[in-house]
């Protein structure tokens, strides 16, 4: 049988439900909290650091997000803290729809899956990216205050370009909680795997990596002799590390926010120190958005993967009244 119409329709009836729904509710209201509360106490001690560099430094803001000197900045924080309010807004995307009995009744209206699915994924990266606008322009506001600097062109293109990183990188996390939403009708299972998967890709996989890379490739010898990594050694690692969205994320926003130390890898850096180059040069900004390509590239590429992988399941399933 074939369906009638556009499969996007009710598409927007279905998003401004759903973003209606996000705005008016405690969960949003807690995690808007948290995701402010935990950024304010680097922003302080980014803050206080930066009020002794004098107005020459070029950077100043983009070291309101990530100074370099101390290992709890903005950006620390939401890799950690981006995560988890993107598995909040979607694992209940689809299976609290279920539990409640309303899925069924949805889909009886001219409604399709297609619109449905579209739509409740939509209004979760509209809300990550209302909250992280917000957050960011908190940031930038609040330091121009604070510093009394203002930020140069490069500076905030590339403060720009972090934000829609960091919405990559929410969408990457999101895709995933509604792909467990699919495929467990119990909302705490599809929580509790969801942060589990988080947990292992944040702080197991960066430890596993190099040990599966090593026993796949072993070092050569005259590599250790000369206190380098084995190219081959390292491009494997570096390879299998990247599967981490936290670590896609690490790289692209060192590469962005810190320009004086570019995310090549240590093989490449390896390569330019013997060749006489300037590493710690700070790069212009178009070298830099052609080196954080790949990664914000593979973080696209994996939430619009997991929201196939969603769209078949669902497509898939059987729904009963």
């Amino acid at each position: 049988m074939r369906r009638e119409g556009s499969p996007w329709q009710g598409l927007g009836t279905v998003l401004l439900k759903e973003l209606a729904d996000h705005f008016d509710s405690l969960r949003m209201l807690g995690l808007a909290l948290l995701t402010v509360l935990a950024a304010a106490v680097p922003f302080y001690l980014a803050v206080v650091e930066l009020k002794n560099t004098t107005s020459e430094d070029p950077f100043l803001l983009l070291k309101l997000f990530n100074p370099g000197g101390q290992t709890l900045s903005v950006v620390a924080i939401l890799g950690f803290v981006i995560p988890v309010v993107a598995i909040s807004l979607g694992f209940d995307a689809i299976n609290g729809e279920h539990n409640r009995r309303t899925l069924s009744r949805i889909l009886a209206q001219p409604i399709y899956r297609d619109a449905l699915l579209a739509g409740k994924f939509l209004a979760g990266i509209i809300i990550l990216a209302v909250n992280l606008m917000c957050l960011w322009l908190l940031v930038a506001g609040l330091g121009v205050a604070f510093l009394g600097v203002p930020p140069s062109g490069d500076e905030f293109t590339r403060a720009l370009v972090f934000y829609f990183v960091a919405v990559a990188y929410a969408g990457a996390w999101l895709g995933m909680a509604m792909l467990f939403s699919v495929l467990f009708r119990s909302p705490a299972t599809a929580a509790l795997l969801a942060l589990g998967v988080w947990l292992f890709m944040t702080f197991l996989w960066p430890m596993i990596a190099p040990a599966i890379a090593a026993a796949l490739i072993p070092p050569d010898p005259r590599y250790t002799l000369l206190g380098i990594l084995d190219p081959q050694t390292a491009a494997l690692q570096q390879g299998l590390s990247r599967i981490s969205p936290y670590l896609l994320f690490g790289e692209a926003t060192r590469t962005i926010l810190t320009p004086t130390t570019p995310s090549l890898g240590p093989v490449l850096d390896q390569i330019r120190m013997l060749r006489g180059e300037v590493v710690g040069a700070a790069l212009p900004l178009r070298e830099s958005l052609a080196l954080v390509w790949p990664e914000v590239v593979s973080l696209i590429a994996g939430a619009i993967v997991l929201f196939v992988a969603t769209y078949v399941v669902f497509q898939r399933q059987e729904v009963r009244a």
